[in-house]
Parts: structure tokens; sequence; C-alpha cells
């Protein structure tokens, strides 16, 4: 056996062994601690998916009021099915960029006047390029009292990606019900918006009821990522740590 070989496997100083054993015992630590983290990400989905799951199905309840406005949130209440009534504002309706599963075009949102005397946009769905003139889908705005079920969702401020919404030039690429609000002289108006469901409109068109939920979970994936990553480095720790109990007792 060469001298070369010999010294490659000539003990490590022991400063520099503990040093080694500490950082490789802090990953192993810290990929297990990343797949337990995974784990209960799982978890966390899991009952999310089930609470939307839940608040879609349900019956429709009355769509908060001022009253509620300051607790409604994300966590709590996106998707739930609401059910509101009032007159659309037919003319002040924002057109937001979209693609759905019909293609690319836009959202149409409108607001609505309630009964209970406030304002709430709801997207009463999605219109292609060639029907963005309200002229070419009269036939679906309501004029009278009409009701409107469908999910509530959250507000999307800013705008998408890469593209910011600008009310000025009347460009919208989020569904910012606040901007919109404002653009249109909304007042008292709701800080969410609903998404309406399928029920048809007069002529087709808006085209209710596409709203996506989907909820990602690879978590699990992660989760045994990590676990492998960690018994990988403990494995090859095991195997160091072998060679360099056999260079000390050749000692």
């Amino acid at each position: 056996m060469s001298a070369a070989v010999e010294a490659m496997r000539a003990p490590r100083p022991p400063l520099k062994l503990l040093l080694l054993t500490l950082l490789t015992l802090l990953g192993i630590a810290g990929l297990t601690a990343l797949g337990i983290w995974q784990l209960e990400r799982r978890v966390w989905k899991l009952d999310l998916i089930e609470r939307v799951d839940r608040r879609v199905h349900a019956t429709p309840v009355a769509a908060p009021g001022p009253a509620a406005w300051p607790q409604v949130s994300r966590a709590q209440d996106e998707y739930l099915r609401v059910r509101v009534s009032g007159q659309f504002l037919n003319d002040r309706e924002t057109l937001v960029r979209a693609v759905t599963d019909l293609g690319g075009g836009f959202w149409v949102l409108t607001p609505l006047r309630t009964e209970a005397g406030f304002t709430v946009l709801v997207n009463r769905g999605f219109v292609p390029p060639e029907r963005l003139d309200r002229r070419t889908r009269a036939g679906g705005d309501h004029g009278g009292e009409t009701v409107v079920t469908g999910l509530l969702r959250m507000t999307e401020p800013g705008g998408a990606f890469l593209h910011q919404n600008a009310p000025a030039a009347n460009r919208w690429y989020s569904r910012d019900v606040a901007a919109i609000a404002a653009a249109r002289h909304l007042a008292n108006a709701a800080p969410y918006f609903i998404d309406a469901d399928a029920t048809a409109n007069p002529g087709g068109f808006p085209v209710g009821g596409l709203t996506v939920i989907r909820f990602p979970n690879n978590h699990l994936v992660y989760a045994l990522t990590w676990f492998g990553l960690a018994l990988m480095l403990a494995g090859v720790t095991i195997h160091a740590g072998k060679d360099e109990w056999r260079a000390r007792t050749r000692l």
C-alpha cells in the first residue's frame, strides 16, 4: 500500500474531528426537522382541504355585512358559500384579465347594491375577448332585483405576476376590491368579492361557476425527501466513523 494512501487514512486531529461531528449532527438534525415540519404542513393542508370542502358544499348563508367585515379573514371565510340579493350596477362593471379552462379572456366584476345597504363586487363569470363590449352580451344584464349565490373570495391587491393593476388606464390583472371600488366610486363596499355560481345568465354570458379550488399537497413527498437525505447523511457519517476507528486502531 502506498504512503499516500496511508496518509489519507491517518487519524484526523481531534479538533477537526469534533468540528466535523458537530456539523454532521447539525445537518442530520436539520434535515429531520424539515421532514417533521413537512408532515405537520401535510396535516394542516389536509385540514384546510376538508374545511374548504365543507364550506363549498354547505347551505348558503347571508353575505357578511359591515358589522362583520373586521372579522372576515382568509382562514375563516374564503370559499364560504354565501347568498345576497340586490340590484346590479351594470354600468360600473370592471373587466379583469383571466385565464380559465375556457381560454383567455376577462372576469366581469359587477357591483351589487344589496338590500342591506352595502355594495359588494360580484364576479359574474368569464367572457372571451369577442364579448368584451357589453353590447355583445346585453341579454346577460340583470336590470332588477336579483339573488346571487356564490363563494366568498378575498381581495387580490396590486395585480398579477409581472403585471400591476393600472386603474387610471382601466387595466386590471387581479380582483383588487379596494382599488376597483375606488375607481368605480362605490360607497360602503365590502372588503371581499363573490364568485357567482354556475347559474346560467341569459344569452350565455358571463359564464359563472369557474372558481378553481386547488391546494397542492406534496408535503409527504417533501417529508420523505428530507428524511431520506438525513438517512443518507447518517449512513455516510457511520461509514466515515468506521474508517476513522480503523485508522486509530492501527496506531
